[in-house]
């Protein structure tokens, strides 16, 4: 008896997970999408933004790098966070050349694909020599191009931290079911051939990420 309430309220508390999750991202007008970190849109969920802090400050990195800037709202973030720890770098890439992004001297942007030689090469060296490293990856969500992702810059995550794969939450884990193969599929495929790597579902601790099976530990003990 005490089994069956006990799975009960698993199978209940796992509904009501989902379906504020998919609340919380469809009202993405007064959520997510409306999220601004010093008046400049950041586009995140609010639970990841408090991890990231987090992982900032137990990590202490010397350079972030960020595929997907947009308005460059998440890059002012991380930059801030740098600020108060008195540490570290962001290298920023997008596809997109957006005017008006904030100025700041910790933060690097870059113009072009975030798979594309020259822009790899260009992070590469702006990451050469220094540790720690943490990726964070929210540019194109299809699978494909997630997986090219995670094979580039997987390399460039310093042992004992993180590759970041945002928006695995689409492609209906829970939200946006008809999306096709994206993150997760991308998560799914680079885990199966690679040992380095592994799921920190202990990121996953307010119930409500944008991130799940995202947070990749990379094997190792940061020095």
């Amino acid at each position: 008896m005490l089994r069956r309430l006990a799975r009960l309220r698993a199978l209940t508390e796992r509904r009501v997970i989902r379906a504020f999750h998919r609340l919380f991202y469809e009202s993405g007008t007064q959520t997510w999408s409306n999220t601004r970190w010093l008046g400049v849109p950041a586009q995140k969920c609010p639970f990841d933004l408090w991890v990231y802090q987090e992982l900032l400050h137990e990590l202490r990195p010397a350079v972030i790098v960020e595929c997907g800037t947009a308005d460059g709202g998440s890059a002012l973030y991380l930059a801030s966070i740098c600020d108060l720890l008195g540490e570290g770098a962001i290298v920023t890439v997008d596809i997109r050349d957006l005017p008006g992004r904030p100025q700041h001297e910790r933060i690097t942007y870059l113009s072009g694909s975030s798979t594309a030689p020259e822009i790899v090469q260009a992070i590469q060296e702006r990451v050469d020599g220094r540790s720690p490293v943490l990726v964070i990856l929210d540019s194109n969500h299809e699978r494909d191009h997630v997986l090219d992702e995670m094979r580039l810059y997987g390399p460039l995550v310093s042992p004992g931290s993180y590759l970041v794969v945002e928006d695995s939450n689409i492609n209906g884990h829970p939200v946006l079911p008809d999306f096709g193969p994206g993150p997760m599929e991308a998560i799914e495929a680079f885990l199966a051939e690679s040992v380095e790597f592994t799921v920190d579902e202990s990121r996953e601790k307010y119930f409500l990420t944008f991130n799940p099976r995202g947070y990749l530990r990379k094997a190792g003990v940061q020095t």
